[in-house]
Formats: C-alpha cells, structure tokens, sequence
C-alpha cells in the first residue's frame, strides 16, 4: 500500500517518518521544498502521478498571529488546497488522513471539548482549519479528521523548544497562567496516525472526527514549569524566574481560546 506524507519536514511529518519506516508501506514524504501544496494544479498533479492509496496531510499555515493579517495564505494552505486534496482523494478512491486543531472552539467550554462540540473559532488560523474540515467532509468519502492541540516534539519550533531556550538566555520569563491546553508529543500523534492507516488498510471503518492529545489539561505556565523542572535535572537553570502572567497582559495579535483541552 503507497502512503504519501505532506509536510513531512515539519515536527510531525518528522515523527511519521520514524514510525512509518517500521511498516511495510511503500511511503513517499513530501515538503514545502519539494512542491508548494498551495500551487494546487502542481498538487493535483502530484497526487494523480502518484496515485496513493492513504494520504496524510501534516501540513498546515500554522503562524496564528500572522494569519490575522495574512488571510489569503492562510486560506489557500489551510482551506483551499485541503479542498483539492479531497477532491483528489475522491478521484483517486484514496483516504485522507487530515490533522486540524483545537482552535476550531472558541474556548467557553468548561470541560474537554469533544468531537461533536460546537465549534466556533475565533481567529483566522482557527476559521481556515474548519474550512479545511467542513472541505473535506463536503468533497472526500473516505476521511480521518484528528483534532489534536499544542503539539511539541524536540523538532522544529514549538513551545517546549521555546522554553529550553530562554531558559539558557534570560533571567525572567513570563508566561500565561490563564490559558488552558492539552500539551501533544508528536511522536505520540504520529503513532497514533500509523495505527489509524493500519486499520484503514486491514478493514472497512467509517469516516469520521478524532480528537488525539496529552492526556492532562494545563495552562502555558503549568507546562513551562514542568519544562523547567526536567530540564533543571541536568543543567543549572534554577536561577531562572518563571512568572504567570494574564493573556491580558502578553500582547498577542491573535485572540485564542482560553480553554481548549
């Protein structure tokens, strides 16, 4: 079975390669260097060439605050290009494996959001990943939408990267302690999303939304501190100040949820 990777240099797209390279698929990894997803003939034309019978779109417009002044990109990744990938899924009898995020909710919940909330996102990058969604459900038969939140890995840029390094370079770091999330190793996702193709593969499963994240709610600065504290047990960082402060009080283009597990 061919399994086709899009945005396989990203932090995800990284972990899938480590867990893919233990199956028997025939996989072919895709990045933006390789060919732009938002020229969508090129994709259109990639994706027949190849013909694969799963493909795995870990790529995404993921600059929230950007997107707030950059709507066309953002819509052309996230929303258009994910629409003919759909298209092309259906064309091709394929299955699309599709990552989305927990910024499709505005956040009022007081419990874990799950599949079937409401969703009703509150910022640009959030509206474009439910376009992406709502694309897929309207133009592909055979689909997996995996909602998934604050993913980290020790590739690419994240959060837990983020914190490492301000940890070596300043005395103080302030960090919102009113924002709550569901902190997601991508090496966990990835071998969820592996266990998903297997079953695709093995039997008939209907197409659906998944949510997949850690399995404890925190906010920023609850997830800082544990950074802090593993990383303090090899190296002397705790000198380092860590400061909770208000989302009020960080300046952010972008609204975000203030609940999001």
């Amino acid at each position: 079975m061919k399994v086709l990777v899009l945005g396989s240099k990203g932090q995800l797209g990284k972990c899938l390669l480590d867990q893919l390279i233990k199956t028997s698929y025939e996989v072919i990894y895709l990045s933006r260097s390789d060919f732009d997803i938002g020229d969508l003939k090129s994709l259109s034309e990639n994706m027949l060439l190849l013909k694969p019978a799963i493909v795995i779109n870990a790529s995404a417009y993921t600059a929230v605050d950007n997107a707030e002044n950059d709507h066309k990109s953002v819509n052309l990744i996230n929303h258009l290009a994910v629409a003919e990938l759909a298209n092309i899924c259906k064309i091709l009898n394929a299955w699309l494996i599709h990552i989305s995020t927990d910024y499709v909710f505005d956040g009022l919940a007081s419990h874990p959001y799950a599949p079937d909330d409401l969703v009703n996102p509150i910022n640009e990058y959030g509206r474009s990943k439910l376009a992406g969604e709502l694309a897929i459900k309207q133009y592909c038969k055979s689909y997996f939408i995996v909602r998934t939140s604050s993913v980290f890995s020790e590739h690419g840029a994240n959060f837990l990267k983020t914190i490492l390094s301000l940890l070596q370079s300043k005395e103080q770091i302030n960090v919102i302690s009113n924002q709550y999330i569901t902190p997601t190793y991508a090496k966990d996702l990835a071998e969820a999303l592996v266990k998903i193709a297997i079953k695709i593969s093995a039997e008939s499963i209907p197409s659906n939304i998944y949510h997949y994240a850690g399995n404890e709610t925190c906010s920023w600065y609850d997830f800082a501190k544990c950074i802090m504290q593993a990383a303090s047990k090899d190296s002397n960082l705790f000198n380092v100040k860590l400061l909770p402060i208000s989302y009020l009080d960080y300046p952010q283009v972008a609204q975000r949820p203030n609940y999001s597990s």
